[in-house]
């Protein structure tokens, strides 16, 4: 006999065993289980590596747009020309400030070499600036050098990065811009 809620419930043979017995699932429905997401999971791995690693490349243009505007505010702030270097063949960039007559870097945790992930090259659009090592500057008065910057990810996905004159902001451009179209 079993009481659910106030009610008696007269229960006899395999039934009363099976209501006293424990109710889960069986260790070879759980093997199942895991077998099936592993199978899934299995599939899915080749295309979620695409998708992280072009995600680096869309973080590190993030990470130089947020410099530009750092190095912006400082130049405006502090009244000095502030550089943002970008080495094509190293992979690298950093901040640098106007110190008497040399550009040397900011003594921060933003003055450090940061590197592109493994894998993504970047390419200066300029007519003023080499292919190789090159920089922008942010002048006191706010205004920049226009420039854009493309970074090509190891998956083949491009980001480009661009102040397209010399009051505006840099940006990650997205879109028509981009493609041209």
């Amino acid at each position: 006999m079993a009481k659910r809620e106030g009610v008696t419930i007269l229960t006899t043979g395999r039934n009363a065993e099976r209501s006293r017995g424990r109710s889960g699932f069986t260790l070879l429905e759980l093997v199942l289980v895991m077998l099936i997401m592993c199978t899934v999971l299995a599939m899915a791995a080749p295309s979620l590596r695409g998708f992280f690693s072009s995600r680096r490349t869309s973080d590190a243009a993030s990470q130089i747009v947020a410099l530009t505007q750092l190095a912006r505010s400082l130049a405006v702030s502090e009244g000095r020309v502030y550089r943002l270097n970008l080495d094509t063949e190293e992979g690298t960039y950093w901040l640098t400030v106007q110190q008497g007559g040399a550009f040397e870097r900011i003594a921060s945790e933003f003055g450090r070499m940061f590197s592109l992930p493994d894998g993504t090259t970047a390419v200066w659009q300029s007519p003023t600036l080499s292919n190789t090592v090159g920089y922008v500057q942010f002048h006191p008065d706010g205004t920049t050098d226009p420039v854009s910057i493309r970074l090509n990810g190891p998956q083949g996905e491009s980001v480009d990065i661009a102040c397209q004159s010399a009051t505006e902001f840099f940006e990650v451009l997205t879109g028509p811009e981009v493609t041209g179209q």
